[in-house]
């Protein structure tokens, strides 16, 4: 049974979207030199986070729960925007460049594209 066919057949968007997590992280992981930015997206809010897989800790973060994003404009679009801008600004204090875009099962559209846009905006190279 193939993928495109399991979908069809009445599979859920969660399952779909599984699917394309574990296709995802097959190909994408994070070393010191340039780490992993994951980006978790729920219903309301945003995660973005910096990861170095060799040693599987989180380096730095930035969420929408944060205050720096509450009330921004463009309501979650806006604050997705401003979640990549915050976690550029605290990866570059670390001296990171360069990170490996990791959208989990996401597609790369709306909020995820805007925290990816962000991030380059934030002066980090996806």
């Amino acid at each position: 049974m193939t993928m495109a066919y399991s979908i069809k057949r009445g599979k859920s968007k969660a399952i779909a979207r599984k699917i394309r997590h574990q296709r995802v992280r097959k190909h994408v992981t994070g070393t010191p030199e340039r780490p992993r930015l994951v980006v978790t997206r729920s219903n309301r809010h945003m995660v973005a986070q910096v990861v170095d897989d060799t040693i599987g800790h989180t380096l730095c973060s930035a969420s929408t729960l944060e205050e720096a994003c509450k009330g921004v404009e463009g309501h979650k679009v806006g604050a997705a925007h401003k979640v990549g801008e915050l976690v550029a600004e605290r990866a570059k204090a670390l001296g990171i460049e360069a990170v490996v875009f990791d959208r989990g099962g996401n597609k790369y559209h709306g909020r995820v594209a805007a925290v990816a846009d962000g991030a380059r905006e934030g002066g980090l190279a996806l």
